[in-house]
């Protein structure tokens, strides 16, 4: 509680006292034409101070029925603030609590101030506690990527059924190896970073640091990270720290960061971990992210955009085996592949590798919108379609054999512009997945 205290009267201190200096004055800075918000988005922007937040319920076979809550506390200024055209808000703190019938807990605060103090400095912290039992492993190179198979009601005498649905593959897990593909992962992380823009805003680059005590385990019986560390110590089981030092370069020219109506998005981030940084790991992680845009026919319709994403990163020297699935955006970490945030037709996790790229295509089409008790609300159905893949080495990355694919239908409904609340449901040859999550997928 008291760290809640301290972010919410930092973000009011930064809120403030960029309001008295702003008020009725010019920008103090130039930034570029292109990031100013569309005429429709600035006359549905609130001003001043607003909270958004809803109910966090969720439903899925890994973690079970999950209940809590998600909110945003909004610091947007006036019209008269100079800044009020370019950015999304002047400051923002993310709040969100979460639990589930299977005890997967997570506790995470995120607080962002685009033009801190109205320099063009932008400060961005989060932190946080995960518990999750929950937590699926296939393995961290190429053969993730074979298909489930099992022994019907596990007689070995039988023939294997390969490439099973996931729903056929876990309702068949006996007692004895209900856990073979689960293990558990509790953490406590603090991300702090500093980005400074160049070129009216174009350009930015960054530096954070983040440090995290991440605790695994697994249960009893057959299970498959605790066979592969009997065989080969699995680096990154037990308890340990993780120092990561963070580097970026960031082109940015979104005219709406929460939900871009056109502009490129494209990031290329380093993180380093050394012992000499108070982590018990030595490796590198590289990752390249591009986003693109592009309003469809603006002519004929008032707002439908083609966005498109692509995602690569690579795990250099020895990793811990959850840092595989993370690719860290200045944005917040990508977990994949799998899941909501990759390729949500499969179930979190469900590929891993050195090399990581995914893909993914989306048509947002705004359907229909009004005001409702004082909020703007407005709807936009969204088809999708996500390719992605992992290779052991870079030399081999994009062989077509190593793509999943899978594709959807989504409902996002934006709530005063900024806050989107996203309703996804994938299908691929393997799994179906709902999904309900706060944001855009990219």
């Amino acid at each position: 509680m008291k760290n809640i205290v301290l972010l919410v009267l930092v973000l009011s201190f930064c809120y403030v006292n960029g309001q008295q200096k702003t008020d009725s004055v010019a920008l103090p800075f130039a930034i570029a034409k292109e990031k100013q918000l569309s005429e429709e988005d600035l006359k549905n922007k609130k001003e001043g101070l607003y909270f958004t937040g809803v109910p966090d319920i969720s439903s899925d076979p890994v973690n079970g029925f999950g209940y809590g809550a998600e909110g945003s506390i909004y610091f947007n200024g006036k019209q008269s603030d100079p800044f009020f055209k370019y950015t999304p808000y002047r400051a923002k703190l993310d709040v969100a609590m979460f639990n589930t019938t299977r005890e997967q807990r997570e506790l995470m605060l995120r607080l962002d101030v685009p033009y801190v103090f109205d320099t063009k400095w932008r400060f961005r912290a989060e932190a946080g506690y995960e518990s999750n039992p929950n937590l699926l492993y296939f393995g961290i190179t190429e053969q993730s990527l074979r298909g489930l198979s099992y022994y019907p009601n596990g007689d070995v005498s039988q023939a294997p059924v390969n490439n099973a649905s996931y729903s056929d593959y876990d309702n068949n897990l006996d007692d004895n190896n209900k856990f073979y593909n689960t293990y558990i992962k509790k953490e406590y992380i603090l991300n702090v970073s500093l980005e400074h823009s160049f070129m009216e805003g174009r350009l930015r680059t960054l530096f954070g640091f983040e440090f995290a005590n991440v605790g695994i385990s697994t249960f009893g019986g057959n299970n498959l990270l605790q066979n592969e560390n009997a065989v080969s110590p699995l680096l990154g089981m037990g308890k340990n720290n993780v120092g990561i030092f963070q580097t970026g370069l960031i082109y940015d020219t979104r005219d709406l960061e929460t939900d871009p109506n056109q502009g490129i998005f494209a990031e290329l981030t380093n993180e380093l971990s050394l012992q000499a940084f108070g982590s018990a790991f030595n490796f590198n992680k590289t990752f390249f992210h591009a986003n693109m845009y592009q309003k469809v026919l603006p002519s004929l319709f008032k707002k439908v955009v083609f966005a498109s994403r692509f995602g690569y990163g690579y795990t250099a020297g020895a990793a811990p085996f959850f840092e595989y699935q993370d690719q860290w955006s200045s944005e917040g970490s990508i977990e994949g592949l799998g899941g909501a945030h990759t390729l949500r037709g499969f179930k979190q996790g469900r590929f891993l590798g050195r090399a990581m790229n995914f893909n993914n295509l989306e048509l947002r089409c705004r359907f229909a919108q009004g005001h409702l008790f004082n909020q703007h609300i407005a709807f936009s159905g969204v088809p999708f379609m996500d390719i992605g893949g992992v290779w052991d080495e870079v030399k081999n990355s994009f062989s077509f054999n190593n793509y999943r694919f899978s594709q959807g239908l989504g409902l996002r409904i934006a709530w005063n512009v900024n806050t989107i609340l996203r309703f996804d449901y994938a299908v691929s040859k393997e799994d179906r997945q709902f999904f309900f999550n706060f944001g855009h997928t990219f």
